[in-house]
This record gives structure tokens, sequence and C-alpha cells, in this order.
């Protein structure tokens, strides 16, 4: 995913800051009354930075509260999610560091919006796991 790509998710967005060999940045929000689904990774860990908003987190089933400049580490094959609890959109800076960045290194356990492990591999498998979508018709 090269620098500057820019996603729309089901519950917010992200921008691609750095894409290099041993980590990937993201600017990411989180519209309000949304949250990402509950997921770990294999291949990477995760630290975030929140800039502005408030948000509950689960790391492992066990929530805690965060906003403005908080900080949170998510380590490699930890369930987590992260929630936007304010009325506002909740923005923060996610440094993926490790060895494979790939969105087939997500593994879903609940998400809001319907998507599984096995949607998303079938999706794959339609169109090649590195090849991106045509977005453009």
């Amino acid at each position: 995913m090269p620098v500057g790509e820019f996603d729309e998710r089901p519950w917010g967005d992200y921008l691609v800051l750095a894409d290099e060999d041993d980590h990937k940045v993201k600017r990411i929000r989180v519209l309000p009354g949304k949250r990402i689904s509950y997921q770990r990774h294999d291949r990477r860990s995760e630290h975030w930075f929140i800039v502005s908003g408030t948000a509950l987190v689960i790391l492992d089933e066990v929530p805690r509260k965060i906003s403005d400049g908080d900080t949170v580490d998510v380590h490699v094959g930890v369930a987590h999610r992260i929630e936007n609890t304010g009325t506002h959109d909740l923005i923060f800076i996610e440094v993926q560091h490790g060895e494979y960045f790939g969105e087939d290194d997500i593994h879903r356990f609940e998400d809001d919006f319907g998507r599984d492990q096995e949607q998303r591999t079938a999706g794959q498998q339609r169109r090649g796991v590195d090849r991106p979508v045509d977005q453009s018709g």
C-alpha cells in the first residue's frame, strides 16, 4: 500500500503515512459510535497514539478508557479493538512494526459489519492477494 493511499471503511477511514519493509504508519479516523473488528495479528505489533477523541480499547478482553495523548501497545497475537465512545471523530496514529503488514494478517473474532476471515479470504482469492481492488469504476 503506497504512501498517501486513502481507504474508507465502514467504521471510518485511514491514510498511509509511511510504508517500509519493517514498519507502516497510518492516520486512522473512527467515526462516533463505531469500532474496528475485534482482531489479532500474527506478524506485526501496533502502537497507537491518540491524537484526539475518547475511546474504549479492548486488549485480550480487558477494557481500558483512553483519550487525547494516551498510547496503547498491541503486541503480536493480542486480540484488540478500539471503539469511539465520544461525539467527535477519534483520530489516532498507528505504527505497525514487524515482518508483514498485509490485510490477510487480520484474524477477526467479532465484526459489526459482517466481515470475517472467510469472506476476506474469498475476496482475496478472486482478485489475488497482492493486487489492489480497482475502485475506478
